[in-house]
């Protein structure tokens, strides 16, 4: 294999800084990396990542706005990251909604966000490549839409502003970054999702696919009358003031950065009765449930080849899997991690610029499976298990250490198939029995 015409193989560390009501859940905490610093660094180093996602998080470092921000701590891993030749990628905001002195959907946001940017550039001026806001779109929804996440809301209107507020953010961001380190690099992550449904509900998953590309397409200023969201986000209320600064002020993402899990892509079925209650909801016309698309026979392509080939038709840009994680044993992680990486290596060799894939949750997570409404909640095991409370290594972790060395490394996990390969994934299938593997 040409091991210089394949992706990198990144890593990053799972940062998410939410707020629920009044309670912060700071991930960094949990997983005990502030605790232990630098010898994290040292297990990172060791695995042979050559880039690395590292949070420098505004609520964290910035929590009144009059404090003087302190930079010791970060200041030293951010330096052992250069010692060990490994890139750093600047995250600020992480699923967050802003420390108590600038809420998403304040109109101060951006600029509050812009002035904390300017700093972190001011102290750290030879970084390279920021991600300002992850997943603004996925932190609308779960902010703005759906009520998960402060501040609740579960408005169409209140998504839009906070969507605005944060593309808005991360272009004024950038500007104030650039005025320091011109060469600075945008890294613009967001979940690679689509969905699909039942004949009657395509109208619906229709809209949901149109708005899936919507960060990207207010970053490279696509967003004009005409635009199959413009409509919508006049009928909700944002002004064509408000959208016109996005055509105004271009900003295109030097790197699309996706992030792929197995519950990205998603189906509609009205047929609620086959589904547990937990998935059923409304869109004010229809009552559906909304399930993983992995769990149910598609009668059309799907899968990260298909999202990613439709990625890179849209806008051309190099791409990155930015998130890769899976919750299960070692094998299964090997298994799906491995899964995704063939996938970015047959489409480099088919010309599609995929520059790395990420392995993410570098020392695990803690609450995803109730969606960080709950603090800290269950702990799921990343790259490295910190159960302990020190990041111990696992077969995941050595095998991340050979493919950065041979990209055709192996093992016996590879040998049998994931679950999202097996007729058993099938839960909703009536000639099925019903089983929970690998939820």
């Amino acid at each position: 294999m040409d091991t210089h015409n394949i992706p990198e193989i990144w890593g990053g560390i799972e940062c998410s800084y939410t707020r629920v009501n009044d309670v912060y859940g700071d991930q960094l905490d949990y997983c005990g990396h502030y605790r232990r610093g630098i010898q994290d660094i040292e297990s990172i180093a060791q695995v042979g990542f050559k880039a690395l996602r590292y949070p420098i998080i505004w609520e964290r470092y910035k929590p009144d706005a009059h404090n003087e921000i302190s930079w010791a701590w970060v200041e030293r891993q951010l330096n052992a990251l250069r010692h060990y030749n490994i890139t750093p990628i600047a995250g600020l905001v992480h699923h967050g909604s802003g420390p108590i002195h600038a809420c998403l959907t304040d109109q101060h946001f951006a600029s509050e966000i812009e002035r904390y940017a300017g700093q972190v550039a001011e102290k750290f001026p030879w970084l390279e490549y920021y991600t300002p806001i992850n997943e603004p779109l996925t932190t609308a929804r779960f902010c703005g839409l759906y009520g998960f996440w402060y501040p609740h809301k579960q408005n169409a209107k209140v998504f839009a502003e906070i969507l605005l507020n944060e593309i808005k953010a991360t272009v004024l961001s950038m500007e104030a970054i650039r005025k320091i380190n011109p060469e600075a690099k945008l890294i613009q992550t967001e979940d690679l999702g689509k969905t699909y449904s039942s004949p009657l509900l395509k109208y619906q998953s229709e809209f949901e696919n149109e708005r899936r590309w919507l960060s990207y397409d207010l970053l490279c200023g696509k967003v004009k009358q005409g635009h199959p969201m413009w409509d919508y986000l006049r009928w909700v209320g944002v002004s064509e003031k408000s959208l016109a600064f996005f055509s105004e002020h271009p900003c295109p993402p030097a790197i699309l950065g996706l992030d792929y899990y197995a519950t990205s892509e998603r189906f509609l079925d009205e047929d609620m009765n086959k589904y547990p209650v937990h998935t059923h909801g409304s869109n004010g016309r229809h009552r559906y449930a909304d399930v993983e698309a992995i769990r149910v026979r598609l009668d059309e392509p799907s899968g990260p080849k298909v999202l990613l080939q439709e990625c890179w038709d849209r806008y051309k840009i190099p791409m990155a899997i930015t998130e890769v994680h899976i919750h299960g044993s070692p094998e299964e992680q090997i298994r799906w991690f491995h899964k995704i990486w063939k996938t970015c290596v047959e489409l480099r060799k088919e010309g599609v610029d995929m520059k790395a894939v990420t392995a993410w949750a570098m020392f695990g997570s803690f609450g995803w499976s109730k969606l960080l409404t709950e603090s800290p909640g269950e702990y799921e095991r990343g790259v490295f298990d910190v159960t302990e409370g020190y990041p111990a290594p696992t077969d995941y972790t050595n095998f991340l250490w050979k493919l950065s060395r041979k990209p055709e490394a192996t093992h016996p996990a590879l040998e049998e198939q994931g679950w999202w390969e097996s007729e058993h994934r099938f839960i909703f299938d009536e000639n099925l029995e019903m089983t929970t593997q690998g939820k």
